[in-house]
């Protein structure tokens, strides 16, 4: 949450705010509840169900593409090079027409006319590379290939036509630039320990092991896509997945260890359909970072699916400079600033998200704030900071389960359909809300002190009197981060902050916030 716009936020948007907050009622204490009942059950049974979905929204491409996939049959030209510990290499067959091959040492040159070609690439080299010129799209096969070049990228893919990067089933490689590059000829990019001038599309089930010594470890001048595989970054100078384009993730598993950025997509867009992303980044975990004014580049960040691992030490978790849409999946951001941050909207349809800032947002969006279905677990700082922040512009709740916490909250709008409670600060233990027949709301293990927390659900009921306890303890419990979806509540304290649901939102305590 940025005030350096305070003024002027404040004389745009305190308009937007007295239509928000038309429904938010504040709580009163029933000393004759209408759903009758006792006031304080021994026990409570925790469930999820009767949760509702509202209409999805945002976006829902999955980056699909027919050229993308290949057949075995579109490569019938097999050349297998097979690098070697005395610092050579081997070429099999030595010719191929279309095909120009030029070696010094262990430094493969490939020049292409041909079509169909496949490298094979296997072997060990301290001192080797493979660089490839291509008038056509070509496949490359890495066969055990375990490949250092201290002095450039360990593949050089020079070519602007799409290239095939399979990773062979059952092998393990591992590749590994130099930290200072020579120079390249003819002003030539060299960006990575991969680099590619084109399209780079990953498949295959084996293991690959990147070390980025100079820059990135795996970077395209145009997009990437990962279908499968096992893709580790065992280490990157700067990003460890970039690109002038986009980035597409079908499924396989990416872990990642960069000093700057996870993945990033300069110009383009990322789409997650699927896979298991671990990503560990000094600066942003995933991001699309153009900011420019040309409003025919994509900025904008899709999750269909998959289950993501996020956490940056110094920077925002996941950030779209465009829109964030989440349609499905288990996503665990954690960052010291912003965990899930967006330019112009977020848009929450399906999946469980946890969001964890140490120091700003746990959700922050620049435009609305929409929540249709799925789980949010959303902890922002607990002194200034919110878990749920759009300014004053809308936070609309459909569908799903919320549960946020930090030091304010942006305040759900009268367009929501799901009520919602804010209360006032809590400590780092459970909080528990249900009706006074016994009938469970919510049950938190909170991680962390906070001065708001804000609830929705609809097992929140219109016109119905609740309780809220501190403590206490569950048996048999499940959880996403804290938040119980099954079990048994023993109760703990009753707290004084009984109240009784009247319009869409309830206000007990906490704070709002208003710029």
């Amino acid at each position: 949450m940025k005030n350096q716009f305070y003024s002027l936020r404040n004389l745009v948007l305190l308009p937007v705010l007295g239509i928000a907050l038309i429904g938010v009622t504040s709580c009163k204490k029933s000393t004759a509840p209408n759903n009758g009942g006792t006031q304080k059950p021994a026990t409570a049974t925790i469930d999820s169900t009767g949760i509702t979905t509202g209409t999805a929204e945002g976006l829902n491409y999955t980056g699909a593409d027919v050229d993308d996939t290949y057949a075995s049959t579109d490569f019938p030209t097999t050349i297998t090079i097979t690098f070697n510990a005395t610092g050579n290499a081997t070429i099999s067959p030595a010719t191929t027409s279309g095909v120009s091959i030029a070696q010094t040492g262990g430094n493969v040159v490939v020049t292409a006319t041909a079509t169909g070609v496949a490298y094979n690439l296997t072997g060990t080299s301290a001192t080797g590379s493979f660089k490839v010129y291509s008038d056509k799209k070509y496949l490359v096969t890495l066969n055990n290939l375990n490949l250092i070049n201290p002095v450039g990228p360990a593949i050089n893919l020079q070519s602007k036509k799409r290239a095939f990067l399979v990773v062979a089933d059952g092998t393990t490689n591992t590749l590994a630039d130099g930290a200072v590059y020579a120079t390249a000829p003819n002003g030539e990019d060299q960006k990575g320990t991969i680099f590619t001038e084109g399209q780079l599309i990953f498949s295959g089930n084996g293991t690959l092991n990147v070390t980025g010594n100079n820059k990135h470890a795996i970077c395209s001048d145009d997009y990437i896509r990962v279908s499968t595989g096992k893709i580790n970054v065992l280490n990157s100078k700067s990003d460890g997945i970039h690109t002038n384009d986009g980035v597409i993730v079908d499924g396989g598993t990416i872990v990642i260890n960069s000093a700057s950025d996870g993945i990033e997509a300069e110009e383009g867009e990322i789409i997650i359909n699927g896979g298991a992303l671990n990503i560990t980044s000094v600066g942003k975990g995933i991001v699309t970072s153009y900011d420019d004014t040309d409003g025919s580049v994509a900025r904008y960040i899709i999750i269909n699916g998959g289950n993501i691992i996020v956490k940056s030490t110094t920077d925002e978790g996941i950030s779209s400079k465009g829109s964030l849409t989440i349609n499905k999946g288990t996503i665990n951001s954690s960052a010291s600033d912003d965990a899930f941050k967006a330019d112009s909207a977020i848009f929450i349809n399906g999946g469980k998200m946890y969001a964890l800032s140490s120091a700003n947002d746990g959700f922050d969006s620049n435009g609305v704030l929409d929540i249709n279905g799925g789980t949010v677990v959303a902890i922002g700082a607990p002194v200034t900071e919110s878990g749920l922040d759009c300014d004053t512009r809308q936070l609309k709740i459909t569908g799903g389960q919320v549960i946020a916490t930090g030091g304010s909250t942006s305040a759900p709008s009268t367009s929501s359909t799901v009520n919602s409670v804010i209360l006032g600060a809590g400590t780092a233990q459970l909080i528990h809300i249900e009706s006074v027949s016994g009938v469970e709301a919510l049950t938190f293990q909170a991680p962390v002190a906070y001065g708001t927390l804000v609830f929705a659900s609809a097992k929140l009921k219109t016109n119905t009197s609740y309780n809220v306890y501190t403590a206490g303890s569950i048996a048999s419990g499940i959880s996403f981060n804290g938040f119980f979806t099954a079990g048994t509540y023993t109760a703990g304290t009753k707290s004084a902050a009984t109240f009784t649901t009247g319009s869409v939102v309830t206000k007990v305590g906490g704070t709002i916030t208003t710029n």
